[in-house]
C-alpha cells in the first residue's frame, strides 16, 4: 500500500531529515573539482563573451516572426558556447538544458501571461523555478520532460498566495481568512470564489483536478494540503515575536521545503514509491536551505527566522552551517543516484546546480563567513566570488540582461504551439490583475 502523505507522514520525514542534518555537523567542505585562478579567469572570459553576445542579441528589434525565431536560436547557441567552456558541460548536457528545460520556461512564461497579463517578471520567474524542479523530477520518475497542466497550475498557485500573504496592507485576520478558504478549496470543497484572487486560484486547482481526479489520486491533494500547512507554519514563524530554538526553526524550514518538492513529484506522476518520496522531500529541503542563504539579508530585515539568520544574529559565522549544507547536498545526490530512472547527464547537472546555488549564495553573502572558509569555498567555484557579485548586479538590474532576455524570449514564443493551445483550452478566461500596486488591499 502506498504512503498517505498526511501531516503525520510529513512530521516523520522532518524528524528523519533533522537527524540526517545533525549527523553532518562538523564536517569539512566535501571534496570536489578545484579550480586554479588561471582556470577561473578562462571561464570568466567565456562568461563575459557569452554575456556580451546575449546582450547584443537582446537589444535587437526583430521585425518578423522568422527574425524573432532566428534571434532566439542565436541566443541559445551563445549559451551553448558559454556552457561548454565556462561550465565544462558536454554536448548532451547542453542539449538537455537548451532543448528540454529552456522550452519549459518559455512555455510557462507565455501561458502565464495569457492567464494573467499583470503577472510580474518576478512572479513568472518564481513559477519557472518550480516548473523546472517538477520537470527535473519527471525523468527521475520514468516520465518524459513536459510542462503538464498540473505542473503549470501548481507553479502559479504560490506566486498568487505568497503575494497575498506578504501584503503589508492586508490585516492578519484577512490573511487567516484567505488561508482558511484556500485550504477548504484544496480539500475539494466547492465554495464560490469571493474575489478575483480566489477566482484565479480556484481555476488553477480545477486544472489539477482535471488531470488528477481526486478519487483516483488522493495523494496529490494530500501533498497540496501539506505544503499549505507548512506555509502557514512559516508565516506564523515570521509573525511571532517569541524566541525559537534553532531546532524549531529548522523543522519549519524542512517542512516547507520538503513538502513543496514532494508536491512537485506527485504532480509529475500522480504517485511515488517510498524511495522516490524520500528523495523528493530531501531535494526540497536542500532547495529551501539554499534559498534561505540567498535570502539572508531580506530575512534579517523583515525578522524571518532561519537557521542562517539566527546564526548571524547570534554573531556566529556561517562556515559550519554551509559546510553542513554542502555535505547534505552530496547526501541528497547519493540518494538520487539510487533511483532506477534518470540518466547520468541529468543527475550530473542536478548535482552541479545544487552546488552552484550554494556557492553563489556564499559569494553574495561573503561578509558572513570567515576569510579562510571563503578561500576554501572559492577554489570549488569555476568563477571567483568577486566576479560573481559584479556580474550579478549587471544581470539583475532593472534593465539588465535578465529583463532583456525575459522580454525577448516571450516575444519569440510561438503562440500557435499545439501544446500551448491544448493547455489554453483549460484556462477558461483571463484572470483579473492581482499583482499590480493598485490592487485593492
Amino acid at each position: 500500500m502506498r504512503e498517505l502523505y498526511n501531516w503525520a507522514w510529513m512530521q516523520t520525514q522532518v524528524t528523519r531529515t533533522t537527524d540526517v542534518w545533525s549527523s553532518l555537523a562538523g564536517r569539512a567542505i566535501p571534496a570536489g573539482r578545484r579550480y586554479t585562478p588561471g582556470e577561473q579567469q578562462e571561464r570568466e572570459r567565456a562568461y563575459d563573451e557569452g554575456l556580451k553576445a546575449a546582450e547584443s542579441e537582446a537589444r535587437k528589434k526583430p521585425r518578423s516572426k522568422a527574425e524573432r525565431i532566428a534571434m532566439r536560436q542565436r541566443m541559445v547557441e551563445a549559451f551553448a558556447r558559454f556552457s561548454a567552456v565556462a561550465l565544462d558541460l558536454d554536448e548532451d548536457a547542453i542539449g538537455l538544458l537548451t532543448h528540454e528545460f529552456l522550452p519549459v520556461g518559455t512555455g510557462l512564461a507565455g501561458w502565464a501571461r495569457r492567464f494573467d497579463a499583470n503577472l510580474s517578471r518576478a512572479d513568472i520567474t518564481q513559477a519557472c523555478r518550480n516548473a523546472w524542479t517538477a520537470c527535473g523530477l519527471q525523468p527521475l520518475l520514468g516520465e518524459r520532460i513536459a510542462l503538464t497542466p498540473s505542473i503549470l497550475a501548481y507553479s502559479l498557485l504560490y506566486p498568487y498566495s505568497d503575494n497575498t500573504l506578504d501584503r503589508a496592507c492586508l490585516s492578519t485576520e484577512a490573511k487567516l481568512r484567505f488561508s482558511e478558504r484556500f485550504r477548504r478549496r484544496l480539500r475539494g470543497e466547492s465554495d464560490a470564489p469571493e474575489d478575483r484572487l480566489e477566482d484565479a486560484l480556484w481555476r488553477l486547482v480545477r486544472m489539477i483536478e482535471a488531470q488528477y481526479p481526486r478519487e483516483l489520486y488522493p495523494r496529490v491533494f494530500e501533498c497540496l494540503l501539506a505544503i499549505h500547512r507548512a506555509q502557514e507554519g512559516s508565516l506564523s514563524q515570521l509573525k511571532s515575536g517569541q524566541h525559537r530554538e534553532d531546532k524549531d526553526v529548522l523543522r519549519v524550514s524542512l517542512a516547507k521545503g520538503g513538502s513543496s518538492v514532494l508536491a512537485d513529484a506527485c504532480l509529475a506522476r500522480g504517485w511515488l514509491s517510498e524511495e522516490e518520496a524520500g528523495f523528493a522531500f530531501e531535494w526540497g529541503v536542500l532547495l529551501q536551505l539554499g534559498d534561505d542563504i540567498q535570502d539572508l539579508r531580506e530575512d534579517m530585515q523583515r525578522g524571518s527566522r532561519t537557521v542562517f539568520s539566527q546564526a548571524v544574529a547570534a554573531g556566529r559565522p556561517l562556515d559550519d552551517r554551509v559546510a553542513q549544507l554542502l555535505n547534505f547536498s552530496e547526501q541528497t545526490g547519493d540518494r538520487m543516484d539510487r533511483l532506477p530512472n534518470g540518466d547520468d547527464r541529468l543527475k550530473g547537472l542536478l548535482r552541479m546546480s545544487w552546488r552552484s546555488l550554494i556557492l553563489m549564495a556564499v559569494a553574495e553573502s561573503h561578509e558572513f563567513f570567515s576569510p579562510e572558509f571563503l578561500a576554501e569555498a572559492e577554489h570549488g567555484s569555476p568563477f571567483r566570488f568577486a566576479f560573481l557579485r559584479a556580474r550579478r548586479q549587471r544581470l539583475t538590474a532593472r534593465e539588465g540582461l535578465y529583463a532583456m532576455l525575459f522580454d525577448a524570449f516571450l516575444e519569440t514564443q510561438d503562440a500557435d504551439d499545439g501544446a500551448a493551445s491544448l493547455l489554453q483550452d483549460r484556462l477558461d478566461a483571463p484572470a483579473s490583475p492581482f499583482f499590480s500596486d493598485s490592487a485593492a488591499g
